[in-house]
Parts: structure tokens; sequence; C-alpha cells
């Protein structure tokens, strides 16, 4: 996972992603649902690009996720990102290979 640390990164990316949709996953570095998220994120096998923003080091990003998705900050926090959109979205627990495999076949 290729970490953002800017708010142009982002929204380069966002801007994008009508021709490349990505994987953008949140995490919290204090909470322990954010460690079982990112171990099952680690060993998703996709195609999707997959970016991390890590809450507490990149807050601006973080925030600038919640104000142009309109989908309200939890940690950890995983999207599809698609045609400028938060197209799906999992959060704590509900991050597993399955789950995400599943929403990339469906919603991309």
């Amino acid at each position: 996972m290729n970490r953002l640390k800017s708010i142009d990164e982002w929204r380069e990316l966002l801007e994008n992603s009508d021709e490349q949709p990505f994987l953008l996953f949140k995490v919290s570095v204090t909470s322990l649902s954010s460690v079982t998220a990112k171990k099952e994120m680690e060993a998703l096998v996709t195609e999707l690009p997959r970016y991390v923003v890590i809450v507490q080091l990149d807050k601006k990003v973080s925030k600038a996720v919640e104000q142009e998705t309109g989908i309200p900050h939890e940690a950890p926090q995983l999207f599809i990102i698609k045609n400028k959109k938060a197209i799906w979205q999992a959060t704590r627990y509900q991050i597993k290979q399955s789950v995400v495999l599943d929403a990339i076949e469906q919603y991309v």
C-alpha cells in the first residue's frame, strides 16, 4: 500500500478515479480493529491500487477524505473510490478479504 501524505496526492487520485478506481484504507495506529484490518488488507490480492492514510500522521488528508466523500470518519475505514466518489465502504471488523473481494467484483 502506498501512503497518502498530502491533500494534493489525494485529489489527484480522486480526479483520476474515472480511469483508475482504487482502494483507500484509513487506519489508526492506536486501534486494535485497525491492526486486524491492516492484516486483512496486506493479505488481499487485487489488481486495484491500494493507498493508506494513517489518521494520526496525516490528519489533513483524513479530513479531506471525509469532507470530499461526505462519509463520516471512522478508523479503520476502507473505501472503493471510482468516478470521483466513494462507491463502497466498510469499517472496523467488516474489513475482511472476502468482503472486499466481493465488493470489488460487484462495484468495479
